[in-house]
């Protein structure tokens, strides 16, 4: 994690997990992460609905021009890049593995933005409220943030993070399973 809040929110969500896989979303202190609040959001963890922010801070919403509580995550990106975020996110919510990311984006003019996303899982006691709790920024504040909004997000290099990872090193889905020199991939046909 390069961003100074990718690594503060990290560290307090690393601290309240402890030994499970993530934090219990109640738990969650805003005034225990106020100094990153404006990059900060959460997501509704609903495929249906194309993962729903429910809160966004407010250096988030000037970049993109707009309040953006109840608009769809996936709606963000661009085409190349909203399969792997959907990937992403499915992984989060089934493995409880996190992820850190590199995003570019262009406003109208074409001033390039070059961002950090941060995104982690959040338990909870039913699946209807499942959450991620996240960080987006730019690595340089733009003189035209809140004036020209950036457009559609484009997913850079990536890398999954969490307690899943930390025990077995790779999620499911780049994870060989091997036996006498035999490697058995998950997946495959059903």
């Amino acid at each position: 994690m390069k961003h100074a809040a990718s690594r503060e929110l990290y560290a307090y969500w690393q601290e309240l997990r402890g030994r499970r896989p993530a934090p219990e979303r109640a738990e969650i202190e805003p005034a225990a992460i106020r100094q990153i609040l404006s990059e900060a959001f959460i997501l509704a963890l609903d495929h249906s609905a194309g993962y729903p922010f429910r809160l966004a801070g407010t250096r988030v919403c000037a970049l993109l021009g707009r309040e953006l509580k109840g608009e769809s995550f996936l709606d963000l990106w661009d085409d190349m890049s909203r399969r792997m975020i959907l990937d992403l996110l499915a992984v989060l919510a089934d493995e409880w593995v996190g992820t850190v990311a590199g995003v570019t984006a262009h406003n109208a003019s074409g001033e390039s933005v070059d961002l950090e996303l941060l995104l982690l899982p959040l338990s909870a006691s039913r699946p209807s409220l499942a959450r991620t709790i996240g960080v987006l920024a730019p690595f340089r504040t733009p003189q035209w943030i809140g004036l020209s909004p950036i457009g559609a997000l484009t997913l850079g290099s990536r890398r999954h993070i969490g307690a899943a990872v930390e025990k077995r090193l790779l999620p499911r889905f780049l994870s060989p399973r091997s036996r006498r020199g035999l490697v058995v991939y998950d997946g495959g046909r059903s």
